[in-house]
């Protein structure tokens, strides 16, 4: 029998804004609880990253989120979700191990009750100090290692203390190699979906690597990308036709059958609009897109705009 005679039949996505969108999840967690009719029957809500604004071991983006954190944990272990806090920056030196902020939230979320929660990382340094003081949150490799050469990324794959691996979003249509790999290996695999970076793009790692800077405060300016079309910012239409995009159809009828199950949507710093359009457009079945939207946007306590 193949690795694919039983494919996973859920897609469990990893969603943006942890800290930035609290009370945009607030209006449509009932809405996924409660209306499962909306909702494509293979997409399950897995997790929610994200890290606040000031915090020193973060990375990946700007961090933009204020949100209470012990108001973040009880929404996400009322609605059985993970929380993973994206600890990603690349730059941290061991005396920002004993950061009080960034200690804390990783206790609170260590007990925080309901699923397990983890923490997106990418220093080795901050990997090993997590690993033997807060054994009880899982550990994902960040995609700002940009790992885009393949033998890379399987080097990652086979690494035992990481649950799931975020590969480039270059390798999202390796598929040749991508269905040889053995399905404990395919079950970590984290695919990054809606990625709008040029594809082309050689900044990449510069681009973190500032970001981990600002967090650190060794710089006031972030990086200013000189790859096409980075002066538009984030663009939807654009991300759609990138050669690493992953549609929900492609996710439907070639990701899973090939024995995938995870899916990340960037969108932190995007707004609350921006994250709406994103869940309509992989979460929410095509004719009841119009009532999510509506139900959203007529919310009294939610800025959209």
């Amino acid at each position: 029998m193949s690795q694919a005679d039983h494919p996973p039949v859920t897609a469990r996505f990893h969603l943006p804004g942890l800290f930035e969108f609290t009370a945009f999840y607030r209006e449509f967690l009932p809405l996924w609880r409660g209306r499962p009719e909306y909702f494509r029957a293979e997409c399950e809500i897995a997790s929610i990253y994200g890290a606040p604004g000031d915090c020193l071991w973060g990375g990946g983006r700007v961090g933009f989120g204020t949100d209470d954190a012990r108001e973040v944990a009880a929404l996400l272990r009322d609605y059985g979700l993970s929380a993973r806090l994206t600890y990603s920056n690349s730059l941290l030196r061991p005396e920002h191990l004993s950061d009080a902020k960034c200690n804390a939230l990783c206790a609170l979320f260590e007990h925080s009750g309901g699923a397990e929660n983890g923490v997106i990382v990418h220093s080795e340094l901050l990997l090993d100090y997590l690993r033997a003081h807060y054994p009880g949150l899982y550990l994902v490799s960040s995609t700002t290692k940009v790992l885009t050469r393949w033998e890379d990324f399987a080097a990652e794959l086979a690494r035992e203390e990481f649950r799931f691996v975020v590969p480039d979003f270059r390798l999202n249509k390796q598929l040749s190699r991508l269905y040889a790999l053995p399905q404990v290996q395919k079950d970590k695999v984290e695919f990054l979906c809606n990625e709008c970076c040029d594809f082309r793009c050689t900044e990449r790692s510069a681009c973190y690597e500032s970001v981990s800077r600002l967090a650190l405060g060794e710089e006031t300016q972030p990086h200013v990308c000189r790859a096409p079309g980075a002066g538009e910012g984030y663009v939807f239409s654009r991300a759609i036709k990138n050669p690493g995009f992953i549609s929900p159809d492609q996710i439907r009828t070639l990701y899973l059958p090939m024995g995938f199950s995870n899916f990340k949507l960037e969108g932190r710093g995007l707004g609350n609009a921006l994250l709406l359009e994103f869940l309509l457009s992989y979460l929410v079945r095509p004719e009841y897109r119009l009532k999510v939207r509506e139900k959203l946007y007529l919310s009294s306590s939610l800025d959209l705009f």
